[in-house]
């Protein structure tokens, strides 16, 4: 089998994951490691038998690089992988892709002039319990789509210093939901504020409204004292929860509550996995560079929803 030369950039929990998985991948040879802490790239580099790099211009001179994980603070993101998608390289961006949505339009633009595979890494879809409640909905076993109901709280995390939790946090259900009820809200209302932080928000209420009547709601905050991350969906005929965590998923209907079973899986492994075989040309991708555009310009309209005291019409 071909091996993909892989590098990561940034090297924080998250590059050292991803450094991890294309370590352990038999589709991908992870060759470089790059983060402005040379001691931190070092050791990673190190510890996976790549090399080490403190600038990307370097790194992304080498031809046996032909893919890139962006794994940098949320601010860096678009600038780092605008970089590599200009050097000829295929990219994975972690959420939110960018600062902003016009810096994401320019990583469309540039990956499709390219010719490049660009993916954002909404790990979540990877999670075999949402495969499985989103065949529930396109198979309407569960009846007709009701609502969703996403969770996701949990103390204020040491690696955050840019982003407040809607871009960070609730990102990550404003895909899912998008992902699930299949195409896009046309209104958003949201309420954010900041309880213990200055910077940010550190607590968001979103409301997503689509067509046909149906609506998400999306609490997410980083004032909670432990970890949840739930996810409800509820059908004419039966409610679906799933736990992110523990991948539990329950099916309740009129007659029963059941436990299907689902073996537990790395979604953090599917989703590079994934990634390598569409690099490869052996996939399909399930999440490009337009399902982060369309997701962090969801964000931005619940910001703004916030500010402004009003309903966000997207179309």
């Amino acid at each position: 089998m071909k091996k993909i030369g892989v590098a990561v950039i940034g090297a924080g929990f998250w590059g050292r994951n991803h450094a991890r998985v294309f370590n352990e991948l038999e589709e991908t040879e992870l060759l470089a490691v790059c983060d402005i802490n040379a001691e931190r790239a070092k050791s990673i580099a190190k510890q996976f038998g790549a090399e080490a790099y403190v600038e990307t211009g370097r790194m992304l001179k080498r031809k046996d690089v032909e893919a890139v994980s962006v794994c940098t603070w949320s601010t860096s993101l678009a600038k780092e992988a605008l970089k590599a998608l200009k050097a000829g390289k295929h990219v994975l961006v972690e959420k939110p892709m960018a600062a902003n949505s016009r810096q994401a339009e320019e990583l469309l633009k540039t990956a499709e002039k390219e010719g490049l595979h660009l993916s954002v890494g909404f790990l979540m879809r990877f999670i075999p319990g949402v495969q499985y409640i989103r065949n529930s909905i396109e198979s309407k076993t569960i009846g007709e789509l009701v609502c969703a109901t996403a969770k996701r709280v949990s103390q204020w995390p040491e690696r955050i210093g840019d982003v407040g939790v809607v871009k960070d946090l609730a990102i990550h259900d404003i895909d899912i939901v998008r992902y699930l009820f299949g195409g896009d809200p046309i209104a958003v209302y949201a309420k954010t504020g900041n309880m213990k932080h200055k910077l940010f928000e550190d607590y968001a209420h979103i409301m997503l409204t689509f067509e046909s009547g149906k609506n998400a709601f999306i609490e997410s905050n980083w004032l909670t004292p432990y970890k949840t991350r739930m996810l409800v969906v509820t059908g004419s005929e039966a409610i679906l929860k799933l736990d992110y965590i523990t991948q539990e998923l329950t099916v309740e209907d009129a007659k029963e509550t059941v436990q299907p079973r689902i073996p537990w899986q790395e979604p953090l492994k599917l989703e590079l996995q994934h990634f390598a075989s569409c690099v490869l040309g052996k996939e399909k991708p399930l999440i490009t560079g337009v399902d982060g555009l369309k997701a962090l310009k969801i964000a931005e309209a619940a910001l703004k929803s916030s500010k402004t005291g009003k309903l966000v019409k997207m179309r």
